[in-house]
């Protein structure tokens, strides 16, 4: 397959998930962070530090909207629930390297 082929597979792909991310609104990041070990967060964290190491400045309050589909703050407020006492005990039991 050319590398062209590929690049373009992997950012169809990438666009998929990000649609299916958006739409899931009922998944939760901490849901996300426990079963797979990264959220919403990490793949704006992740496209911010690919653009600027293409020398696409960005911050992450942009990079948080193109993943979220909205503005970080509009999300949380509608989307977001408040971790449960087992949701926060297993994050940290599969998250020991974050205290």
């Amino acid at each position: 397959m050319e590398k062209i082929t590929t690049i373009e597979l992997e950012a169809a792909a990438f666009r998929r998930l990000v649609a299916h991310l958006q739409e899931r609104t009922d998944v939760q990041n901490i849901d996300m962070m426990n079963l797979a070990g990264f959220c919403r967060n990490c793949m704006s964290r992740w496209y911010r530090q690919a653009a600027e190491k293409s020398g696409v400045e960005m911050d992450d309050y942009k990079a948080r909207k193109i993943i979220y589909g909205m503005e970080y703050a509009d999300w949380k407020g509608q989307f977001q629930t408040e971790a449960t006492p087992e949701q926060k005990a297993e994050y940290k039991k599969t998250h020991k390297h974050d205290d």
